[in-house]
């Protein structure tokens, strides 16, 4: 009785430890410029689902604003206008717009820029990642857009990326990630050293990671549906750690999953909440900033940013949901090439935060 009360016990603390570390995770000083961006008098944003910065500390904004404009074609329609991507200098003067009418601009999901400076944009409901070089010219797709005009793309069918069973090249048991190079709603991007590719495709029927080479061939995927290790809620995010390591956020299950770079599981990280957006910084001591991201449904539910070592383990947490300046309406992008000074895209609030944390 004493060993099954002490058992009890045990798991008790241990499942209790993540908040706990959570809420005493010491509170940091930060300072917000909440309006960094200078836009033209007829340009807007809507949700960004983008941020990100250039090694000039260009910043580039990819955002659900625009008019979605439908061709009629004879073989099928095409639909594209949805989203924009807009290109800012290091001091937020607005420099210009890159791919305006590009066929995959649909759903605004995330930018990533690449350590050669080519911007990459993940787009949800063309289910489709597009490569840019620094001039802003199309460099490299990843995924197709689906041959039918619903989006988002149906599960299994084109585009769609596999649908329920797998499906896809080599098929697969029930609810795993399909052998395939098409996606179903995919939110991000992330590179190696060698320049191998991974994308999060899990907002749709495939949680997955799908791995390329540099070169755009596909490799594997990397998990399934479900809550075991190894297996995914939703993909929302996803970094890669100096030594290749893969970390990804799977806010439905409310923890972070490390991946080494074949996706063989290494670790859990819990103690994150909504993990809607993650980013890990560069250098030899590398930091993963973490936001327990409010719902959309709940606009004044957590919210906070974690700075965190790759370890999991807390170094603090600032900010919380709402509206003012220095605070957070459902983050879903953080860019953080400089540890001490990031920025932060919101769907909630319509706009960019530049943070700089004391």
């Amino acid at each position: 009785m004493r060993r099954a009360i002490y058992a009890l016990l045990t798991a008790t603390l241990v499942a209790t430890m993540p908040l706990s570390a959570q809420n005493a995770a010491p509170v940091l000083n930060f300072d917000s410029a909440s309006n960094p961006l200078a836009l033209p008098d007829d340009v807007y944003l809507g949700e960004v689902g983008g941020v990100a910065t250039n090694s000039r500390g260009d910043i580039f904004v990819y955002t659900r604003t625009g008019h979605p404009t439908l061709s009629m074609a004879t073989a099928r329609p095409f639909v594209h206008g949805g989203s924009r991507l807009f290109q800012f200098d290091r001091n937020g003067k607005y420099t210009r717009e890159i791919g305006q009418g590009v066929y995959g601009f649909l759903f605004a999901a995330q930018v990533r820029v690449d350590p050669q400076d080519n911007l990459w944009v993940v787009d949800e409901m063309s289910a489709m990642v597009m490569k840019f070089d620094p001039q802003g010219r199309v460099a490299f797709l990843l995924g197709r857009k689906a041959e039918a005009i619903q989006n988002p793309p149906r599960a299994g069918g084109p585009g769609g990326g596999g649908g329920e069973g797998g499906g896809g090249r080599g098929g697969g048991p029930p609810g795993a990630g399909p052998q395939q190079d098409l996606f179903n709603r995919p939110t991000d991007v992330a590179w190696d050293a060698q320049g191998n590719i991974f994308v999060a495709d899990g907002r749709g029927t495939n949680q997955r990671v799908a791995k390329f080479s540099k070169d755009g061939v596909f490799v594997k995927s990397i998990g399934q549906r479900g809550n075991a290790q190894g297996q995914f809620a939703s993909v929302d995010s996803i970094a890669v750690d100096a030594q290749g390591n893969l970390y990804v956020a799977d806010a439905g299950s409310m923890r972070i999953q490390v991946f080494d770079n074949n996706g063989t599981f290494k670790s859990e990280i819990k103690n994150v909440g909504n993990a809607q957006a993650i980013c890990i910084t560069p250098g030899a001591n590398q930091v993963m900033y973490v936001s327990n991201s409010n719902p959309p449904t709940d606009l004044d539910t957590a919210g906070e940013i974690y700075k965190m070592k790759l370890d999991g383990s807390m170094i603090g947490k600032f900010g919380k949901a709402g509206k003012l300046p220095k605070e957070f309406g459902t983050v879903n992008a953080i860019d953080c090439r400089s540890e001490n000074t990031i920025y932060v895209g919101e769907v909630g609030n319509f706009r960019v935060q530049k943070l700089t944390i004391h």
